[in-house]
């Protein structure tokens, strides 16, 4: 008898009046579908995207080529040269980051005494050839430069929550 009402349920297709029946129920639901380039998903506040190197007001480079960042870095992204300015003072003659290798990890950013490196909130970059993975010194004080005022209205949001 069993075996005569599983034979009837299935040439009735009751799974696929089912199925159907389920496809209909979320089909006029409201959808979830975020429209990306017009719409905007909420970030976190501790997102970390694209580096930056900072400059002071004056306009001279904050970093001081300390070499904390490089030496805190966990996947070995950062390479700095540096050498002695005529006033005795050390500053970067090379400073790069692969973004290939970097796992947006923020101890650059906590290393950093003077807050010369930092990791902005820009997640939309790209890439298209060869080459352009790898931030140098001008890249970043340019992407600094062109971010520094929310770079710097979340350095004092941070602050706030400290």
């Amino acid at each position: 008898m069993n075996a005569i009402t599983r034979y009837l349920k299935s040439l009735m297709l009751l799974e696929l009046a089912k199925g159907a029946g389920v496809t209909l129920h979320y089909f006029f639901q409201p959808k979830f579908t975020i429209n990306y380039p017009e719409e905007k998903t909420p970030k976190s506040n501790r997102f970390r995207g694209l580096h930056a190197l900072r400059r002071y007001p004056n306009g001279e480079e904050r970093c001081i080529a300390c070499k904390l960042c490089e030496a805190v870095c966990p996947a070995l992204a950062i390479t700095i040269d540096s050498a002695q300015r005529e006033d005795g003072t050390r500053r970067t003659t090379r400073y790069e980051i692969d973004l290939f290798k970097c796992i947006y990890c923020g101890f650059c950013e906590e290393s950093c005494p003077v807050d010369s490196i930092v990791e902005t909130d820009i997640h939309e970059f790209h890439f298209e050839n060869r080459g352009e993975h790898i931030m140098n010194k001008e890249k970043l004080l340019a992407v600094g430069d062109r971010f520094e005022e929310s770079i710097a209205a979340n350095r004092r949001q941070d602050a706030a929550y400290r």
